[in-house]
């Protein structure tokens, strides 16, 4: 089942993320964040954006989210996508599925963009973006520095619409989730 994540998800998120910021070079955090933190993420980013969550026999299995690329205005119709998974759900097309939702949520919102940004080498990541319809648009080379060495970071982006000129409003995902029309979504999800 895919659905809007909660506060009360912020314990799982924690379970799920944590082996990236110790361990991985997927996030360059590298001082986990406290389950309450990650509760106030959760809640902060939902007025905004989206964030979904994979959801079987009462266990979250994956989430995946959107947040805000750059704080200037002029970057409002553009969007950073995050997915992470569990490393038993991983191969199931569980990401594929999610991710699908979180772009047409995006869409909904009139968000013209989405963009992936993937510590490299990265292949599983790369090649799902890719999967997904996205493009490489760049490398920052040796961008963040974490587990003793330089990470180079690429950046995926894909279309989700053409803009309007002036541009469409943006819908804020805590109206969209009110809408008919993200019912209609979350039923087909």
């Amino acid at each position: 089942m895919i659905r809007i994540a909660t506060g009360a998800d912020a314990t799982a998120f924690h379970a799920i993320y944590l082996p990236h910021v110790l361990e991985g070079a997927a996030t360059f955090e590298t001082v986990p964040p406290c389950v309450e933190a990650m509760r106030e993420r959760v809640l902060a980013r939902l007025e905004h954006y989206p964030w979904l969550v994979w959801e079987e026999a009462g266990e979250v299995l994956a989430y995946a989210y959107a947040s805000r690329f750059r704080e200037r205005a002029a970057y409002d119709w553009i969007a950073e996508t995050s997915i992470y998974v569990r490393p038993e759900a991983q191969r199931r097309g569980i990401a594929r599925r999610l991710y699908g939702t979180l772009l047409d949520a995006m869409r909904m919102q009139n968000i013209y963009q989405a963009v992936g940004v993937i510590t490299l080498p990265g292949a599983v990541s790369v090649t799902a973006h890719e999967a997904m319809g996205f493009t490489p648009a760049g490398v920052w080379r040796q961008a963040g520095y974490k587990l003793d060495q330089w990470w180079d970071v690429g950046v995926w982006q894909k279309t989700l619409g053409e803009p309007a000129n002036p541009p469409t409003p943006l819908i804020p995902f805590r109206a969209l989730r009110a809408s008919r029309a993200w019912q209609r979504l979350s039923v087909a999800g």
